[in-house]
This record gives structure tokens, sequence and C-alpha cells, in this order.
């Protein structure tokens, strides 16, 4: 298997810290972001650090990558740099959707819902698919995919995130039960609140939520970017082979210590 990995959000967030970490841990990086205005500022940093960090061995992609035509079209060229073989990891780390209540001025629609749902769930099977067919998964790759504790708890404009969390963890679930057989592993990495810029977008009171985080967690800190990348790494290792169709918690004990 060649020592390269694949993250759907490598940009910002869990997904940089991820992409920096696995660089360093001699993994080549090809990764899709889609940033725009600021975020673009944030995205052309990474990339210079993984650049830096892997000594070149990276590519990245700014493009949607939860568009199928987006997969058609680049996984043939992910098989050119891998050189037909396998991928170590696909880490789906896409933080886009719709976040607003189902019900109250501005309830949900079935558009935002539909597009939240594709993005930030059902994506990852049809790269799983499409990898898989292409010969780019075998024994010993890994499928991981970032939820919360939104997945269980209700929030304040976090419904359609949560449908799509809940959906995410069922295809980890089934793809690890219908790939195990080959020695492919599917798990779901649970980190607690953690703030980033996509935490911003989840809420205007995202501070309010790292305050009361602070308080409740048992380490009394929040999960940062690095807690996941390392967990990420520890799951690379062939330690963690017979780890699927799991939820590993990455959060200090966070979700086992009351709500927001």
């Amino acid at each position: 298997m060649s020592k390269w990995v694949l993250l759907l959000g490598g940009s910002t967030g869990h997904g940089a810290a991820t992409a920096r970490r696995l660089a360093s841990d001699g993994f080549g990086i090809i990764a899709f972001h889609f940033d725009r205005g600021e975020a673009k500022k944030i995205a052309s940093k990474t990339i210079k650090d993984v650049e830096k960090i892997s000594q070149g061995k990276c590519y990245y992609f700014n493009t949607n990558a939860a568009s199928e035509d987006s997969m058609d079209k680049y996984i043939p060229k992910i098989k050119d740099i891998t050189k037909g073989e396998p991928i170590k990891l696909l880490l789906h780390s896409i933080a886009f959707g719709t976040t607003t209540n189902f019900f109250g001025t501005k309830p949900v629609t079935q558009r935002q819902m539909d597009m939240t749902v594709h993005v930030m769930g059902n994506s990852l099977l049809y790269w799983t698919q499409r990898l898989y067919n292409a010969k780019l998964l075998s024994q010993g790759s890994r499928i991981l995919g970032l939820t919360s504790e939104g997945n269980y708890l209700a929030m304040e404009g976090y419904g359609p995130v949560s449908v799509a969390k809940v959906a995410m963890e069922a295809i980890i679930r089934q793809i690890g039960w219908e790939l195990g057989v080959e020695g492919i592993t599917a798990n779901a990495i649970q980190a607690g609140v953690t703030p980033t810029r996509a935490l911003t977008k989840i809420t205007e009171n995202w501070e309010s939520w790292v305050d009361n985080t602070k308080k409740r967690n048992p380490m009394r800190r929040t999960t940062t970017p690095d807690d996941v990348a390392n967990t990420v790494s520890m799951l690379l290792r062939s330690e963690a082979d017979f780890i699927n169709c799991s939820i590993i918690y990455c959060d200090g004990g966070e979700s086992r210590s009351g709500t927001i």
C-alpha cells in the first residue's frame, strides 16, 4: 500500500491539523477544499505548511468535493498520483451545511436539508464506492468521518447538521460491516466542542459554548484540532486493524459530562 492519504476538507480546522500531522508521519497528502474569501487565505497557509512538512509530496484541489462530477474527474488523477496503489486513509472532514431550526422565522427548506445531508453525510458513501471500484481501497485502508455529540443531542440551529451526522455514522457502520472482510475498516471520530471557524458558523453563541465546555469537560479545556489529528494518526497504525464500525471519542470525556 502506498503512503498516501485522501482528506475531504483539508485546509482548515480538523482537516488542516490532520494534514500537518500525517505529513509529519511521512504520508503524502491529497486534499480537497472549497474555500473562498478569507478562508482562502487560511487554506493558502495550510498548503504552504503541508508542502514544507511533506517536502512537496502533497496535492490540494480547490473544488467542491461533494460533487459527484468532481469525484469522477479527480479519482483518475488520484490513481495517477499513487501510481495505482491503494490509499491508506479516506477522511471526511467537510464542514459545510445549513445551520437553522426546523421551525420559526427561517425554517430549514427541503433544498437546504438535502444539501446538508448530502455534503456532510452521503458524499462519504459515494467517494468510498468510487475509490473501491477504482481499487484504491484494500487491506489496511481506513475510512474515517468526523461526528459530534449533536448526533444525539438537540441544539439550537443544529438540526440539519445533526441529521447529516447521524446519516454519516450509519454509512460508516455499514461500510465497515460490508468491507471489513477485506480488511478495510470504517469508523467515526467524535470530537468535543472545538473553537474552529466552523464552530462560529454554527451559532452566534459559540463563545458561551466554549466557556461552558471548559467548565463541564473533565479535563477543563476544549478539544483542539491537534487532538483529533493525533487520534487519526493513531488509528492508522497496524495495532488499530481490528477497530471497525465504531465511534471513537476524542473529547476528554466531555460527552459524559452533561449538556452545553
